[in-house]
C-alpha cells in the first residue's frame, strides 16, 4: 500500500453514530471511508472519460 496520510474531518453526530454501528459489524471507519472514496473517484473518472459535447465558444467573434 502506498504511503498513507492522516486527515481529520468533522462529522455530524448522526454520521458518527452510523460509523460506530459499522465498527460493531467489524468494519473500520478508515476502511469504509477509503473504499467509499475510491468508488466515488472511480465513478468520476468513468464520467470524465466520455467526451463532452463541444459547445459554442463564449469569446468567438
Amino acid at each position: 500500500m502506498p504511503n498513507l496520510v492522516r486527515i481529520v474531518i468533522q462529522l455530524p453526530a448522526e454520521l458518527k453514530t452510523q460509523l460506530d454501528n459499522l465498527k460493531q459489524q467489524g468494519y473500520t471507519a478508515s476502511g469504509f471511508i477509503r473504499a467509499m472514496l475510491e468508488r466515488e473517484f472511480a465513478k468520476s473518472e468513468e464520467k470524465s472519460a466520455t467526451p463532452f459535447p463541444v459547445g459554442k465558444r463564449v469569446n468567438s467573434r
